[in-house]
């Protein structure tokens, strides 16, 4: 039970939506470019947006899937949500991006 899901905000305002067992280490491999999305390739991660943790690797997958089948809309609202283990986002977020 030690697989979080999480969403980063891209550098685009894109949605990345992933699985981790360690997200600082995620988060560094992302950024470096190195061992991280080719996603990320064309483009850089900005902010962890929202993270759910409390799942094993199957179900940490099947959350994964279910959430990028959303709308960009509904991914939106989930950031807003309190599930989300990262806190309330909208007053943090770089100048440029919304979470509406």
């Amino acid at each position: 039970m030690n697989w979080s899901v999480y969403i980063i905000i891209a550098s685009d305002h894109s949605l990345y939506t992933g699985i981790t067992t360690d997200i600082r280490r995620r988060w560094k491999q992302h950024s470096s470019g190195t061992g991280g999305a080719r996603y990320f390739r064309g483009r850089k991660p900005a902010l962890v947006a929202y993270l759910e943790s409390g799942h094993n690797r199957s179900s940490a997958s099947k959350r994964e899937a279910e959430i990028k089948k959303w709308s960009r809309a509904k991914k939106q609202a989930l950031l807003r949500s309190d599930n989300n283990q990262v806190g309330k986002l909208a007053e943090y977020l770089p100048t440029g991006y919304a979470l509406i």
